[in-house]
């Protein structure tokens, strides 16, 4: 799935953590958009620019279109070689896009301007980034713009996470076991269920992806890494399942209002010497025994 990442469209947050970071993928995939002939757009935040094209062949520099934010992102120097309106009005500038076709974005990054910028205001650029109404007179889909979204997410809060997973049509978080660089990516379908799958992969020193394959695709909600999954049954004050012994103990056990076919001729038959019981009924001066008429006494 990390192979056609590009091809889903829309925002895609690339979330990497102190055991990996993400800037190696995320110039990977600028690279292989590069290569497919797309015009590419970096605003780049947190690097120089010379350090971001490191690694990149002069073919693939040539076609990548930068916006340098680190140099003087608030135009102290008045040189005139910052961004008209800063990183907000680059973002603008980016959303009244004229290209005709496919176009990928990439953010390096979200956690600059999220540290700098109120998170409604980025929130509503990013949406029009993505969707089809960015690009007002063209007859563009959504499908031809990508942004791509680098995130630290141990910078941000879980409410700054849960606002741009809900805009984000793909999620990829980044993680290291042993050494090994593993992509757990959830893809949001339309009308679908969300599809869920961990890759393992490396970036090679050309910038290219080498992928090793990971479990088969599952269509499964995303395991939220900000909420403890709690077992209700833990603290209860009750045993919920029965051992085997105690479903044998159980089954054998006869309830009070259970009548066996033994019990009800012990007490319907009693056997030679056992005590036998009578009733005796003396009436009342008042007890009206005629059963022709058991209203007579009202005077009606």
């Amino acid at each position: 799935m990390l192979e056609s990442l590009l091809a889903l469209r829309g925002l895609v947050l690339l979330r990497d953590t102190v055991e990996w970071e993400g800037r190696s993928l995320l110039k990977a995939l600028i690279k292989k958009s590069a290569l497919c002939g797309e015009q590419v757009h970096i605003l780049g935040c947190e690097v120089s620019e010379e350090e971001f094209r490191e690694g990149f062949d002069a073919s693939i520099n040539s076609k990548l279109v930068y916006h340098d934010l680190f140099r003087d992102p608030l135009n102290w120097s008045k040189s005139g070689e910052a961004l008209p309106g800063g990183p907000l009005g680059a973002l603008r500038t980016m959303c009244k896009r004229t290209h005709p076709g496919p176009v990928t974005i990439a953010l390096d990054s979200l956690s600059w301007l999220l540290l700098h910028f109120p998170c409604t205001i980025l929130c509503q650029i990013l949406h029009v980034l993505s969707h089809q109404d960015s690009c007002p007179g063209n007859s563009s889909t959504v499908e031809q713009v990508c942004v791509l979204g680098l995130l630290h997410e141990g910078l941000h809060g879980p409410g700054l996470m849960g606002a741009l997973s809900s805009l984000a049509q793909t999620e990829v978080t980044l993680s290291s076991t042993a050494g090994q660089a593993s992509a757990h990516i959830l893809y949001r379908r339309p009308r679908q269920r969300p599809a869920y799958k961990i890759q393992w992969f490396s970036i090679l020193p050309d910038l290219s992806l080498d992928l090793q394959g990971g479990p088969p695709l599952e269509s499964q909600p995303y395991p939220d890494p900000d909420t403890t999954l709690v077992d209700p049954t833990t603290h209860v004050t009750f045993n919920l399942r029965l051992s085997k012994k105690e479903k044998e103990a159980k089954d054998s056990l006869t309830l009070p209002f259970q009548f066996s076919s033994e019990k009800q001729q012990a007490l319907l038959c009693p056997g030679p010497g056992q005590a036998t019981s009578h009733i005796f009924y003396e009436p009342d001066t008042y007890d009206d025994l005629d059963q022709e008429d058991p209203d007579d006494d009202l005077d009606i």
